[in-house]
């Protein structure tokens, strides 16, 4: 029996090392490739030039000294980034396939639009694409945060979902390139919405003195969310400068259905002025210590644009 990866005219054996490029390597990214290793795959990295964080996080995986170096070895590539850095991720993947003169198959991993997921396709004319997206924690052996589930569409998303990894449900969705993004518009249009939405609610109800009523008013209907405001809201502001283009992949999902984009597009202004609080420059992992709601609410407080709250 034989498994075909990367270059669709190399027959994979049974038993084979598969090699996987992750890029790039920050906690989702990071996550999913030490899962890979368990399950037996060789997977390399570049942190060329990245932050001391993005080194840490990117323990127990295969670190190489660049994007060539990554692709040219790989005979699967991971594209794990800010939506609003997937094309230009994408252009770089191709060139560095070309330069190295290899096919890996490549998935795009990340939350954006269907009509950008054809964009990235375009970027990588000449190599096999999978779409894929991601939903939940990343899928990390400490983080004990619940499961994590990646959805795929194409013809060879087969293939990555058969990649072994202890913490991951693959899902393979039937339909063209652009189903799994497609998902992934309208969950994370509801995770994220719902967030940015208590954000605001709150912040409001906290300025006129009724933030406990209103909560305790919440909590039957929103248990978890309420049980856990202070740090969902404190994570998510650690978060909110990548939500800024998730929200408008959203909208232009949106817009291409025949709906307003209006909702998303104030969202992406929502987390914008996140971006720009005390919380917004956190790292998540600084941001998971904090679990007071109210003080949370008050350094998340939306200030009017170019003005930051004063803490």
């Amino acid at each position: 029996m034989t498994d075909t990866v990367g270059d669709p005219g190399r027959q994979l054996q049974a038993g084979e090392e598969v090699r996987v490029a992750i890029v790039s390597p920050g906690a989702m990214g990071s996550a999913l490739g030490r899962g890979y290793v368990e399950g037996g795959a060789r997977v390399l990295a570049c942190v060329v030039g990245r932050s001391q964080r993005t080194r840490a996080l990117a323990h127990g995986l295969e670190l190489v000294d660049s994007l060539d170096d990554a692709v040219g070895a790989a005979d699967i590539v991971l594209s794990v980034v800010p939506p609003g850095e997937a094309v230009a991720v994408a252009r770089a993947i191709g060139r560095s396939a070309a330069a190295t003169g290899v096919t890996p198959l490549v998935a795009d991993l990340n939350a954006i639009a269907p009509a950008t997921v054809d964009r990235v396709a375009a970027a990588l004319a000449g190599l096999d694409f999978v779409d894929g997206s991601i939903s939940g924690p990343p899928p990390d052996r400490a983080s004990g945060r619940g499961r994590t589930r990646l959805y795929l569409s194409g013809p060879r998303a087969g293939e990555i979902a058969a990649l072994v990894h202890p913490r991951l449900e693959p899902r393979v969705l039937t339909g063209a390139v652009g189903a799994a993004s497609a998902l992934k518009m309208s969950t994370a249009s509801l995770y994220k919405g719902l967030a940015a939405l208590f954000l605001q609610a709150t912040a409001a109800a906290q300025q006129a003195g009724v933030l406990d009523a209103m909560l305790d008013d919440l909590a039957p209907t929103f248990p978890d969310q309420v049980g856990a405001l202070g740090s969902w809201l404190a994570l998510s502001a650690s978060k909110a400068d990548r939500y800024v283009d998730e929200m408008r992949e959203i909208a232009a999902t949106q817009a291409a259905a025949g709906l307003p984009p209006e909702l998303f597009e104030a969202m992406a202004t929502v987390w914008e002025r996140v971006a720009r609080s005390s919380l917004g420059a956190l790292t998540p992992e600084e941001a998971g210590g904090l679990a007071d709601a109210a003080e949370v609410i008050r350094a998340l407080d939306l200030p009017a644009a170019g003005h930051p709250p004063e803490l």
